[in-house]
């Protein structure tokens, strides 16, 4: 008789992994009050919320609050990009009348505004840029396409490694371009993944449009995600400012903290971009929008009137009671780690959101949104008795905008990192010209906590 061989599915959890499993949950705890003891800040920050000084940095700043009288006081909050305030910055574009995104870049990266020649310039750069090695959209976007777009960006940056003669070259210049080309790269590698993904996961039609040089890059994104190239000015115009508000947040926030520690044990740039796409991935950072336009879903199908304001706070209060959407109390889109009063991307976002479901014929969807604004940040505010002041902050928005865009959800996230693609690599340029050395904490009086036995003896 013969043997029939049975091959177990890569994915699955045998009997032996659910074994050891609890042998970490049982050995891995660490006793809650040591991180007390020995003053350690978790999530680099202390039990009041604020942040722990690690470095320096000159690329953005984050205000939420002033000292008053020796006491910190909840102020609205305030974002700068290299000593400029971004509404500001938002206004100045804006009443110009050009794109902002390409200026923002210029800006975070060199420190300084361009003029209108140095922007024409630095935009045929990157639509210079926006040109993929022969073959590689064949050889590694089409074949094995991710479920998931941000590890086929992370899979794509490392292999990026591959083509590049000088991959190892830390020097400022070698670093500068390797970043321009990713920064140029990333709408491309994004879109064409989804592409990939949507067509042999979801049996649809394939569509590769090739970008074009003389479009922005939300231009571009846009025109290389539909099928007819198609969109708006006000739909290409708010997307832009979607990446300006996304580029930068200080050095503290979870991926460019990763950028910096990455870069610090001066590695190269493909795998300090890679961790860092590695660190925005997770819900807790930049799939936050991906959970927010979730939630607003079950929140319409449970809501009749999404202009009556008892009823939507009725179902905000069964999602802080864990009795709604994913049972967690959270209320996504609402607090924020350094935020108080407000977040500024959010504020300046609001108005032209505005704008836009006016344009889609969504108003009613807008008005849903500012009443569980509304509801949540009064009901917050009510049960947790934060330390600190609860708002909304950019993502209750930027996944509303997204979703009146069409855009796809699993497109979110990766949007996010294109634009963050910016403030990484002004910071990875940043420590290295300031280099700073890694140093490992020393510990006193360490002894044995057990005694070894031998295999007989256990």
């Amino acid at each position: 008789m013969g043997v029939i061989a049975v091959q177990n599915s890569y994915s699955d959890l045998i009997p032996e992994i659910l074994e050891y499993s609890e042998l970490c949950k049982k050995n891995g705890k660490i006793d809650p009050e040591l991180y007390n003891k020995y003053d350690v800040k978790r999530g680099l920050r202390d039990k009041n919320g604020k942040g722990v000084l690690t470095g320096l940095t000159e690329i953005s700043e984050i205000n939420a609050f002033e000292v008053v009288d020796g006491k910190r006081v909840p102020i609205d909050g305030q974002l700068f990009y290299r000593g400029y305030n971004i509404s500001d910055l938002v206004n100045g574009f804006i009443n110009d009348k050009h794109f902002g995104f390409e200026e923002i870049t210029y800006l975070l990266l060199f420190g300084e505004l361009p003029n209108r020649e140095q922007l024409k310039k630095f935009n045929e750069l990157l639509g210079y840029y926006r040109t993929l090695p022969n073959s590689f959209v064949r050889d590694i976007i089409m074949k094995a396409p991710s479920r998931d777009i941000m590890n086929a960006l992370s899979r794509e940056v490392l292999t990026l490694y591959s083509y590049d003669l000088k991959a190892d070259d830390t020097s400022i210049e070698n670093v500068l371009r390797q970043c321009l080309q990713l920064i140029a790269l990333f709408p491309v590698l994004s879109v064409y993944s989804y592409q990939a993904y949507n067509y042999y996961h979801d049996n649809q039609s394939l569509f590769i449009h090739s970008p074009q040089p003389n479009l922005s890059t939300a231009e571009n994104f846009l025109h290389m995600l539909r099928p007819d190239s198609s969109y708006t000015m006000l739909e290409a115009k708010l997307l832009d400012m979607a990446l300006v508000l996304h580029a930068e947040h200080g050095g503290g926030n979870n991926s460019t903290f990763t950028t910096h520690v990455v870069t610090s044990s001066g590695t190269d740039t493909y795998s300090a971009i890679a961790a860092a796409l590695g660190s925005l991935k997770g819900p807790k950072h930049g799939g936050a929008n991906v959970k927010v336009v979730q939630m607003f879903d079950e929140i319409k199908e449970n809501v009749k009137d999404f202009h009556d304001y008892d009823e939507v706070e009725a179902f905000v209060s069964k999602i802080l009671d864990k009795e709604a959407f994913d049972k967690t109390g959270l209320v996504y889109g609402m607090g924020h780690a350094i935020y108080t009063k407000s977040d500024p991307r959010a504020m300046v976002f609001k108005g032209y959101v505005e704008s836009l479901s006016k344009e889609k014929g969504k108003e009613d969807e807008f008005a849903l949104y500012q009443n569980v604004e509304k509801a949540a940040e009064k009901l917050i505010s009510q049960r947790r008795h934060t330390f600190k002041g609860v708002s909304a902050n950019i993502d209750l928005y930027s996944g509303f905008v997204y979703s009146m865009l069409n855009l796809p959800l699993k497109l979110y996230t990766p949007l996010f990192a294109i634009a963050r693609v910016t403030g990484w690599s002004a910071h990875r340029i940043e420590e290295l010209v300031n280099p700073s050395k890694i140093i490992r904490p020393a510990y006193e009086n360490v002894q044995p906590r057990h005694e070894y036995k031998t295999m007989d003896e256990r």
